[in-house]
C-alpha cells in the first residue's frame, strides 16, 4: 500500500471528506486529490500537516 492509499484508508476511517480533511490539515483540495491518486508526491510539511489532521503520526501513514 502506497502513502496516498493509507492516507485515503484513513480519511474515510474517520468520515472525513477530501475537503474537510484538506481544510483541517491546510492543504489544497486538489493536493490531497492528486495525493491519493498516486500522481503527486507530498512534501514532508504536508504529510506532517496530513498526519496532524489525522491524529497519527507521520511513521503511521507509511505501509509496513
Amino acid at each position: 500500500m502506497k502513502v496516498g492509499q493509507t492516507i485515503r484508508r484513513l480519511r474515510e476511517a474517520r468520515h472525513l471528506s477530501q475537503v474537510a480533511l484538506a481544510k483541517r490539515a491546510k492543504v489544497g483540495r486538489v493536493t490531497l486529490v492528486r495525493i491519493e491518486q498516486g500522481t503527486q508526491d507530498p512534501t514532508v510539511t504536508t504529510l506532517e500537516r496530513l498526519a496532524k489532521a489525522l491524529r497519527v503520526n507521520v511513521r503511521d501513514l507509511f505501509p509496513g
